[in-house]
């Protein structure tokens, strides 16, 4: 735990608890990053939080609480008390591991309350420029000619790099290999050698690379074209209908959260993604905000889990 949030769990003894939600918040409020710092979730909150800070006129404080997959921070959250004063920066991770990963101590879908989606994030499916397709369909038909040629890199075993590809794959008939790394810059770097083919990838890892023609980007891999990249149709546009890999980062709270904290916190949310400095610091990771209603984002959240169960199921994926 940071030095902060020692102060902040310090600040938190001297505030009576007894208060109503509509004095909310009384003192700082904790957003738990299930990650290490300086990843995309952690960018995202900590894109936002200064205006938070201002709005909600109480600090945001940002704890990153990183280890198995996410799971040690979210457990955190899940045990905590529903008032509003400990949140999770959730994400699609958290819908991959309902499935993924076995005997979880918490169930995502029950034990938590749905804030916001903050912001979606653009992927998209990039091939080197040695791949002699440059469409969707065009790949199809060569990994369809010629079946297990082509590797695909991901992120790592069960990230959504991985899901995405696993997805395109039992969608379009064709038979690619999987080649898992640590990470989008490793991942970038044997694609750019032709080591690897191809990629379902954040668009901020390759992009330059796609902009000096050094790879060749097909399509997003989004429900929609991406507000960033609009010239860039989707895969399910452009060869592979009902196809679609969405990442996001949102906002959650422990279950039994009381709606006014939910509405507040939503409200706020929702304004600071209005303000044209944050949406363009999110855009710079490759994440366009969107501010979506709790109603909205629970049934997003709970979509999300039975796609990725289907996916991970059929494929069957297994963690490291």
């Amino acid at each position: 735990m940071t030095d902060v949030a020692r102060g902040v769990l310090v600040i938190w003894a001297l505030v009576p608890l007894g208060a109503s939600a509509a004095d909310y918040p009384l003192r700082p409020i904790r957003v738990i990053v299930p990650y290490p710092a300086g990843g995309p979730v952690d960018i995202t909150l900590r894109a936002i939080s200064p205006r938070l800070t201002e709005s909600l006129k109480q600090p945001i404080v940002i704890d990153n609480r990183g280890g198995a997959g996410g799971t040690i921070g979210a457990d955190l959250v899940a045990k905590a008390a529903p008032d509003g004063y400990t949140l999770l920066a959730c994400s699609t991770g958290n819908t991959i591991n309902a499935t993924l990963i076995p005997g979880l101590p918490y169930d995502f879908a029950r034990d938590f309350a749905p804030v916001t989606l903050i912001a979606i994030i653009t992927s998209i499916l990039v091939v080197n420029p040695a791949v002699p397709a440059r469409s969707v369909q065009e790949l199809i038909a060569l990994a369809k000619a010629k079946p297990g040629e082509f590797a695909y890199a991901s992120t790592g075993n069960g990230t959504p790099t991985h899901l995405a590809a696993e997805m395109f794959k039992n969608m379009a008939g064709v038979n690619l290999v999987h080649v898992p790394y640590k990470g989008g810059a490793p991942a970038a770097v044997d694609l750019l050698a032709g080591q690897v083919q191809l990629s379902f990838i954040s668009a901020p890892a390759v992009m330059p690379h796609v902009k000096s023609g050094r790879l060749r980007a097909l399509a997003v891999t989004n429900a929609k074209r991406s507000q960033l990249l609009p010239n860039l149709p989707t895969v399910a546009e452009s060869g592979l209908p009902g196809y679609e890999s969405e990442g996001w980062h949102g906002l959650c709270g422990p279950a039994r959260l009381s709606p006014a904290v939910v509405d507040a916190l939503y409200r706020e949310t929702s304004a600071a993604l209005r303000v044209s400095e944050v949406a363009a610091l999110l855009a710079s990771g490759g994440a366009e905000p969107v501010g979506m209603p709790p109603a909205a984002f629970a049934v997003l959240v709970r979509n999300d889990i039975a796609r990725w169960a289907r996916v991970i199921k059929a494929a069957h994926v297994k963690v490291d």
